[in-house]
């Protein structure tokens, strides 16, 4: 094959498929007497397990693993993709996390501090009050990225606005169900996105079917690349 019949099956030019060899993605191709690349089919099964970790991983994993595995270092390239699925993983239990605090706060029976209409602006003793918190505990939120509070000009003080005692509120309900702050202020985050508790839920459908799309895609590139492992090696000389 030449460097074009790679390039064609996806869309890529030929200079790229020069520079994934160079840069180890691909296995190195022999070459005529004038110089010219030969690809076979084993680069063309490595091409396409490099392009679909792209999909899966990005570029950066998926030049790491290729470049592992073509360098015979098996193992670095299986530890990159458990990372990956590491990280999937964890984006699946925060949706979770964030799925159950939502159908909470939405659901008919709220939390017993919950109020239909959410008062503010609130000074840091008033809204440690409500909560029966201590303002201490709403500044090492604060801290955490899991308040953001406004500040009056003259003095400086924190002042609570309708949608940071909401945030309140839903950071409590998180707390006393044991959830780590770093998880808490990944919740609230989303939430301050979406907008709300109502436009988070409207939104989740959406996280959810792109991790569902990242999972799919994790097992073609696998498959790819198990395809590209197990195809034999080029014989000496072969086309």
């Amino acid at each position: 094959m030449r460097p074009a019949d790679l390039a064609r099956e996806h869309g890529l030019s030929t200079q790229a498929v020069r520079n994934y060899e160079r840069d180890g993605f691909l296995p190195p191709a022999e070459r005529t007497p004038t110089g010219y690349r030969i690809y076979t089919e084993r680069h063309a099964a490595a091409l396409r397990a490099f392009l679909s970790l792209v999909a899966a991983f990005g570029h950066a994993t998926a030049g790491l693993v290729m470049s592992a595995v073509n360098a015979d270092r098996p193992d670095e390239a299986l530890t990159a993709l458990d990372r990956g699925h590491a990280q999937l993983l964890r984006d699946r239990e925060t949706l979770a996390i964030v799925r159950r605090a939502v159908d909470h706060l939405t659901s008919a029976h709220p939390p017993t501090r919950a109020a239909t209409t959410l008062p503010g602006p609130l000074s840091i003793g008033e809204l440690a009050h409500r909560l029966d918190l201590t303002p201490a505990t709403l500044r090492t939120w604060e801290t955490a990225g899991i308040l953001t509070p406004a500040r009056d000009r003259p003095g400086g003080h924190r002042y609570y606005r309708p949608e940071d005692v909401r945030d309140a509120e839903l950071a409590h309900l998180l707390r006393r169900g044991g959830h780590p702050l770093a998880h808490i202020a990944t919740v609230l985050r989303q939430v301050r996105t979406a907008g709300g508790t109502a436009g988070l839920a409207a939104a989740l459908d959406s996280w959810q079917q792109r991790l569902t799309a990242r999972g799919r895609a994790m097992l073609t590139a696998a498959a790819r690349l198990d395809a590209y492992l197990s195809a034999p090696p080029d014989a000496p000389g072969s086309p």
